[in-house]
Parts: structure tokens; sequence; C-alpha cells
């Protein structure tokens, strides 16, 4: 099993992944989100120079947050820097499209968006929409060996749902999937695995990447330490920020015995609350992925944490992560918060003894 690290939203984010590549971890994922975190391809650039072996990856470009000749052109220098080790994530934009108050992408754009980038890196004249109509474009550098598009390039689709699902296994793209606990993750994976069989790919040539947030624990350190609030607490916030924008009813099992559906209702008046109105997303991620908001932290319960993220004593999150690799994913990636350094030890010492 491969183990990732992910969260690197900053300038000077290569220090933390120099670490992980130290401490053997194989992937690292940087977030593309312009009013979120750094421009990505600064800091994917700054971290090849300072990393040899660990494979970098956009965790996820989405289209319209630029447009697709110029990541073509980004992934084919970030490759000619740190060729063969590149990774391609793509996604409809969640939290880099809510910071604009718009909703997720289409998968047909998402479609459209990689036929381009991938035409343009084969070398190819491609038919591209551009400010409303239809142009012929191509990467057209002066000079030979400016960029790298030779070297492989792996490509990912972050899909949650079962239309991204099948997208993906139509296209054969690896799987990324942001999981809320260890049965709903393995359901998803099953769930992805029978696509790719329907499209007549074989399954196990699926890479299968697993994402989560987490905290190892100490000898009877509670579940809703402050330490884990801070490591684990801003995932089950982003699972409450889904849960009130989705029209999909919630599944009251998908957490035992918690009930969820009163902690959603809070949490919606939480977010109805927030003024003035034409900036509510403002307000709600202002702490996405990284901290638990003075207001959400009475609903980042202990109950929450364990049932959602993997958090855990060492032996137990042992136990966990050889059942996700039993059932078939293939890299396990943790996602970081800014000023808790120490977890990335922490996780370094639970993977060596997997």
């Amino acid at each position: 099993m491969d183990y990732g690290i992910a969260g690197i939203i900053g300038a000077d984010s290569w220090k933390t992944v120099k670490r992980a590549e130290a401490l053997g971890f194989s992937h690292a994922w940087f977030y593309d989100s312009p009013l979120y975190a750094a421009d990505i391809f600064v800091a994917m650039g700054a971290t090849v120079m300072e990393t040899d072996r660990i494979r970098l990856g956009l965790g996820v470009a989405v289209p319209s947050v630029r447009i697709a000749p110029a990541l073509a052109n980004g992934l084919a220098t970030l490759a000619k820097l740190a060729p063969g080790r590149i990774d391609f994530g793509l996604g409809t934009g969640h939290t880099a499209r809510s910071l604009f108050g718009m909703h997720a992408v289409t998968l047909k754009e998402v479609r459209e968006y990689l036929r381009v980038v991938t035409e343009l890196l084969a070398g190819n004249i491609v038919d591209c929409e551009v400010e409303g109509a239809p142009r012929k474009i191509k990467l057209m550098h002066p000079w030979p060996n400016l960029v790298d598009c030779d070297d492989p390039i792996t490509w990912h689709l972050s899909a949650m749902g079962p239309k991204s699902r099948k997208l993906g296994a139509e296209l054969g793209l690896g799987w990324m999937n942001y999981m809320n606990g260890a049965s709903q993750a393995i359901a998803d994976l099953n769930d992805m695995l029978k696509q790719w069989v329907v499209a007549g790919q074989e399954p196990t040539s699926c890479y299968t990447t697993g994402f989560t947030m987490g905290c190892v624990l100490e000898k009877n350190e509670p579940y809703d330490s402050p330490r884990a609030i801070a490591q684990a607490g801003p995932h089950v916030a982003m699972v409450l920020q889904h849960l009130i924008k989705s029209e999909a009813q919630i599944d009251l099992g998908m957490l035992g015995a918690t009930n969820l559906s009163a902690i959603v209702a809070e949490y919606q008046r939480i977010y109805d609350a927030y003024r003035p109105l034409d900036t509510r997303y403002m307000q709600l991620y202002r702490g996405e992925l990284q901290w638990v908001l003075p207001e959400e932290k009475n609903l980042i319960t202990g109950d929450l944490i364990r049932e959602m993220t993997l958090t855990g004593g060492v032996d137990d999150l042992r136990e966990r992560i050889r059942a996700l690799r039993d059932a078939g994913y293939r890299q396990l990636t943790i996602q970081l918060v800014v000023g808790q350094d120490d977890a990335l030890d922490d996780w370094a010492r639970v993977i060596e003894g997997v």
C-alpha cells in the first residue's frame, strides 16, 4: 500500500513534503484553490527542487479555475523538473468553486476539460472553446525540451457519486475518494470497482486512493481531546457542510447511534444566521479543512470524530488501515493541518507497522 499526505496549501509547503519523503511517504497532494491556497504551480515547483522521489499531485484541478491550456502547460513544466513523478487529479470543485459562491461544474465539463489537456500534452492540435468561441490550439514552445510532454503523468478523478464513478471507469482513470468512515469507504470502493467491470475494464488496474483526516491518539486520550479536534475535527465540519447543502436524504445509519439529523439541523441554523446573506459561503468556508470554527466546536463530538475519521490508538489504526488495504485501496492519504507538525511523525510510526 502507498501512503500519501494532503493539505499542502502553502508556498513553503516543500518543507513538509521533504520531511514526508524522508519518512517514507510516497505521495504528496497539493490543493488547487486560488482563493484558499497558495498558487499550486509555485508551491509544487519549489517542492520539486527540494525532493527526489516522492510523487507530487494536483489534488484536484478544477475546470474554470484555470483554462485547460494553462493547466496543460503547468503540468508539462512540472514534468520537465520531475519526470515521471507528477500526478494529475481532476474534480468538479467543491471548495475551489464554493469560495466563489458557485456550484460544482458538470461532469460534461470535466470530460471536456480532460480531453483538451490530454490532447495538448500529446502534441495534437485541439479544438477548444476560448471566450465563448471554438479555437484550434496547440502547445507551440519554440525550442525543444522547454517542457516535458513525453514522460507519463498519472491521471485520477475525484469521484464521490455514482455518475462521477461511472465516468472515471469509462475513462480508465485512477479513483480518489474522500472517505467518511471505514464501512462507507469500503462500500464506495466496491461500487467503484463494480463500475469498472460494467465499463469493461479490469478492476485490478484501477488505482484507488482514499483521503481522510485523523489523529493518532495517545494511551487513554479521548476522541474529543484538543489535539484530536484540531487534527480530525475539520473533516467532520466538512461533512456537515456537505449535508446542509445537499438535497440528498441523510443516512442516519451512517453514524450508528449518533443523532446526525439534529446535528445537521443545528449546523443549518448556524449557516442561516451568517450575515451578510450574499457572503455566507465565505463565513462557512473560512476554516475549510484546516481548523474548527468557534461556532462549530459544540457540534464536533468525539463520537463524530470516531465514526467519520481515521482516529484511534496505534494498534487500532493499523488494523483499520489493513482492512482498507485488504478491501482494495491502493493508497491511503492523510490530510494534515497547519500547525500540527508532530502529526506527520505520528502517522509515519503507524504505517511503519502495517
